[in-house]
C-alpha cells in the first residue's frame, strides 16, 4: 500500500497530510489532515487540528489538482464561514472570558 505524506503551510499553520489511496485491505481510501505547527491548531475543517476522512477509492484522483491543492481549496472555502471568521477575530483579541 502506498502512503503519501505532504506538508504545506496554510495561513501560517503548518499542515501535514497523510493519504492512503487504498486502506483497510484496499476497500476504501483514507486522508488524515493535521496541524503540526502550531500543534493541534484549529482549522476551518476541524476544531481539534485533526481530521480523518474515509472516502471511496479514486475520489481524490478524479478531482482536479494535487492533493495539497484540493485540501487548500477546501480550507479556503471553509475559511469563508461565519464561524471561522468569528474564531479568527476572537483569536486576535485578548479574551478574559
Amino acid at each position: 500500500m502506498n502512503t503519501e505524506t505532504h506538508r504545506f503551510t496554510w495561513q501560517g499553520i503548518e499542515i501535514e497530510l497523510t493519504y492512503k489511496p487504498r486502506d483497510f485491505a484496499g476497500v476504501i481510501a483514507h486522508l488524515e489532515v493535521r496541524s503540526i505547527n502550531p500543534k493541534a491548531a484549529p482549522l476551518p475543517i476541524t476544531e481539534t487540528g485533526y481530521l480523518s476522512h474515509f472516502h471511496p477509492i479514486g475520489t481524490i484522483e478524479q478531482n482536479e489538482g494535487t492533493l495539497v491543492e484540493q485540501v487548500t481549496a477546501f480550507l479556503d472555502e471553509r475559511a469563508k464561514t461565519k464561524e471561522w471568521q468569528t474564531y479568527v477575530e476572537n483569536s486576535r483579541q485578548l479574551s478574559l472570558f
